[in-house]
């Protein structure tokens, strides 16, 4: 709908066929901030790590990759996130996790309370873990991002509206953009 009628929008989500909405929003030049994360400074974190594993590659070799996140019980999918993130440690690190096997997911309140949220939390929350260990154990670096409630993802999610709406009041042909393009733009408040 929104490609055929060339309606602009900002959509963050890992859900649905990623790959035709591109391409319907491509094919008719339409406008679009479409990304997994809507949360800048998740963004900017997974965009950090993406370069490092490019310019730094087997860094972490022989190093093993732990992860665990936590969801409100109502999410059935992994985190887009925690897959993003997995990503550049698993280049970094030369690992063989499996998302499939070796993610511990969280989505039950007991657990989640136990990994730290808050219960006012429980109904809105991310957070995740990332550790990788050396080969003997006597290194450990860890990762953490935890997030209770929604107020990162709306903040992001505006200032994408309004980066998007600079775009589309410039005359440029129509471009499906992603919140790295609004982080680089620094279309931030």
């Amino acid at each position: 709908f929104y490609a055929e009628n060339k309606l602009p929008f900002v959509m963050g989500t890992t859900g649905g066929d990623r790959d035709k909405l591109m391409e319907d929003m491509q094919s008719r030049d339409a406008f679009a901030v479409i990304a997994p994360n809507m949360g800048k400074q998740i963004v900017a974190m997974q965009a950090g790590l993406e370069d490092l594993a490019t310019k730094f590659p087997s860094a972490f070799a022989g190093y093993k990759l732990e992860v665990t996140e936590s969801h409100q019980k109502t999410k059935a999918d992994t985190s887009g996130t925690a897959k993003a993130v997995i990503g550049s440690l698993k280049e970094l690190s030369d690992d063989d996790f499996d998302l499939e096997e070796d993610i511990k997911m969280l989505r039950d309140d007991e657990s989640s309370l136990a990994f730290g949220v808050s219960e006012e939390a429980l109904n809105g929350h991310a957070f995740h873990t990332y550790t990788l260990t050396s080969p003997d154990g006597s290194v450990q670096f860890e990762l953490k991002h935890n997030v209770e409630g929604r107020t990162v993802y709306a903040e992001g999610t505006a200032d994408a509206v309004k980066f998007l709406a600079s775009k589309v009041g410039s005359g440029m042909e129509g471009k499906v953009f992603s919140m790295i393009d609004v982080l680089q733009a620094g279309a931030l408040e």
